[in-house]
């Protein structure tokens, strides 16, 4: 079969550069799966985005669809046709439904019987025919929040579409998409060949752009030259580049042409804190920021240009000129702030709405502070510093500098807090309250950080819970996933050994009635638990071991870790399966029976053999695994009991447990629940998977 390479190119106005790289994978995925669905075989997929376009060019496209084979079963033999060999009105039925008649259909011999089936072949299309409609359904599946019409048209992007070049190896590919009718006519740098560009062929595609139109397409290449170019232009100061990767992002999808010129600003703002410095040039003139050896932030950036000018100074003088007043404004701000205590700014959070329903931002650092020191106390900690936190951990989203940046809210309050000259412990916990701030992210490094964090978390979740409002679907305006997550991994990683139901229960106490109830502890436990299984899922921890774990109904989250990595090792062990299945077997029998747990077992009931070396085994390897459970070693006491599986085997081998005395069946029952006892100190194993 026959191969072209497919090019589609949408022209558009200037994309949102910090969706343009998700937009073009999306695009590229979508060419990809339709293609794949189509059963259209290709060699290589290659994705280009720049401001002014998203690209895809498919490499070795098989030009014509293979055909389609479908079989079709119908009724089995057995029902098609009666005692006589008469078909029936089933297999009259179906031959109808495929529009052949009785003889025409074929039989298939399986392990469950033999069956009518119906064989057909369609013709595959020409490619050229299929690909309009896989290309105009990816474009329906970009992830676009909010699309846009623009003239009279009633189409809908997320920019006004200009061009559309589909071409297939030199052939253009005829259809409408978004309006515009397909070409081969791109379009060049807006500034250095805003023209029309022919493109001959889907393999000539970047090189024609590059060599005669001033745009390198791929975001990947433009990325490359990018980092090249300002890491070079840092080395002429003897200096390094600090580049963050969602500005180079943002800067890649910004430029098709891209030249790295470095410009000056006044040594005087240097005494400002680096972060806010950097923060006001990425924020508001994608410049990237320069450090000497020491690794001290130099008066220096280097901005990325989209045009080669005569005269690079003026560009470099301009940017100058637009930094400075930034700058001005942010000094302005950092001094303006620290008129102000932060405990003279918490005042004005009265007036700054939480949630309609829940209150004030005032408010709610009433109830953090409140339910550190619990923590806190909990956790055996002195509260003194942990309650001043808490009542000023919001304290910076009323400063000018955070309104300005409110990606500072927590650093500024740091930074004020040590101006102030509190307790460093503050601080530094103001810092730190919002951490993990994404998935994966770093955790609160100090005692302080880490209580604050997890009250800020948690009282949030129980007031949204409290208000009917949790997550649905995609939708989680407040961020509960992350922060359900970002407890349970400070509570694990860090070692903190807290009841998070005693926590949930206090943070429920300190709002007033709440329409969800007294219902909101074990709905947010519960949604926090199912986090955690999503969470060991991804570490590659069965769901089964979760729930075993968790069918204790243990609260406290470093307990429920410690016992998962247990009984995942556990799994591993020679006669693991065997003592799973059988504890399986125990619970089906007692959840039949009614036993008094107040009842012990009668020694003087207990045949000699089996069921006696049973009774024997379980008393000694209690006295041996109770200190191993003491000490939260539960391994070791799992291992410990892999023992029993050989008296437990032999036991039900040799015992009639559902016995006609009734004395004795009694007993035998406490004999298995004595057994099923042992493990349920640690997980209920009977959930495994006995496989």
């Amino acid at each position: 079969m026959n191969s072209k390479n497919f090019l589609v190119e949408i022209g558009a106005e200037e994309l949102p550069p910090k969706a343009l790289k998700t937009l073009s994978k999306a695009f590229s995925e979508g060419i990809r799966n339709g293609l794949k669905k189509a059963g259209l075989q290709f060699e290589e997929l290659q994705s280009y985005a720049t401001p002014r376009r998203i690209a895809v060019t498919v490499i070795g496209l098989q030009d014509q669809q293979p055909d389609q084979v479908s079989e079709r079963r119908g009724p089995s033999v057995s029902a098609a046709f009666d005692a006589q060999g008469e078909p029936t009105r089933a297999a009259t039925g179906f031959a109808q439904s495929c529009k052949i008649s009785i003889d025409q259909l074929k039989r298939l011999k399986t392990d469950k019987g033999e069956w009518l089936v119906f064989n057909s072949r369609t013709e595959g299309k020409q490619t050229e025919t299929l690909l309009p409609d896989i290309v105009e359904q990816s474009l329906s599946d970009l992830p676009i929040p909010k699309r846009m019409r623009w003239g009279s048209s009633r189409h809908e992007f997320v920019r006004p579409v200009h061009w559309l070049v589909m071409l297939f190896g030199e052939n253009i590919v005829p259809c409408s998409l978004l309006g515009v009718e397909s070409g081969n006519q791109t379009r060049g740098h807006r500034f250095h060949a805003n023209h029309a560009l022919t493109v001959t062929s889907a393999d000539q595609y970047a090189d024609i752009l590059e060599q005669q139109g001033k745009v390198i397409a791929s975001f990947e290449q433009r990325q490359l030259k990018i980092t090249a170019d300002i890491e070079a232009e840092a080395k002429r100061f003897n200096a390094t580049v600090v580049i963050d990767p969602g500005l180079l992002d943002e800067v890649t999808a910004m430029v098709e042409w891209p030249l790295a010129l470095s410009g000056n600003f006044s040594e005087q703002y240097l005494e400002l804190p680096e972060e806010v410095l950097v923060c006001s040039m990425i924020t508001h003139q994608k410049f990237f920021h320069m450090v000497n050896a020491d690794g001290k932030m130099l008066p220096k950036f280097i901005t990325v240009a989209n045009i080669v000018s005569n005269d690079p100074e003026v560009v470099i003088a301009g940017n100058e000129r637009v930094i400075r007043p930034r700058l001005a404004d942010a000094a302005f701000f950092y001094e303006t702030d620290q008129k102000s205590t932060l405990s003279q700014q918490r005042e004005r959070l009265k007036g700054i709405v939480f949630q309609n329903q829940l209150g004030s931002v005032f408010e709610k650092t009433e109830r953090i502070a409140k339910l550190a020191c619990f923590i806190a106390e909990q956790l055996k900690l002195d509260t003194t510093n942990v309650r001043r936190a808490g009542e000023l951990c919001k304290s910076d989203l009323v400063t000018d500098m955070v309104s300005e940046f409110a990606e500072l809210q927590g650093l500024m309050g740091y930074f004020y807090a040590n101006k102030e000259g509190l307790d460093s412990a503050v601080a530094d916990a103001l810092n730190e309250q919002y951490l993990p701030s994404f998935s994966g992210g770093p955790l609160p490094q100090t005692a302080v950080g880490s209580v604050l964090s997890i009250a800020d978390k948690i009282d949030t979740l129980v007031g949204i819970f409290g208000i009917n409002k949790p997550p649905s679907g995609t939708r989680d305006p407040f961020g509960l996933r992350r922060s359900s997550l970002g407890i349970l991994r400070i509570l694990v990683e860090s070692r903190l050994d807290l009841n998070l139901r005693d926590c949930l229960q206090y943070a429920l106490g300190l709002y007033p009635t709440l329409p969800a109830g007294d219902q909101v502890v074990d709905q947010v436990f519960q949604y926090m638990l199912e986090r955690f299984k999503v969470w060991y899922h991804d570490k590659g921890v069965p769901v089964e071991v979760f729930t075993a774990v968790c069918a204790l109904d243990i609260s406290h989250p470093i307990d429920i870790d410690r016992r998962i990595d247990a009984v995942n090792q556990f799994r591993a062990i020679d006669g693991a399966i065997d003592l799973s299945a059988a504890n399986k077997r125990v619970a089906n029998i007692l959840a039949k029976q009614s036993l008094d747990n107040s009842e012990t077992l009668d020694l003087s009931l207990l045949e000699p053999g089996a069921e006696t070396t049973l009774a024997q085994t379980i008393a000694t390897k209690r006295a041996q695994v109770t200190p191993f459970i003491e000490n939260a070693d539960y391994f070791q006491a799992l291992n410990a009991l892999v023992e029993l599986r050989t008296p437990v085997d032999q036991f039900f081998d040799d015992v009639m447990v559902m016995c006609d005395d009734l004395a004795v069946r009694n007993n035998r029952m406490i004999l298995l629940a004595d057994l099923r006892s042992l493990f349920l100190q640690v997980a209920d194993i009977s959930l495994l998977p006995n496989k």
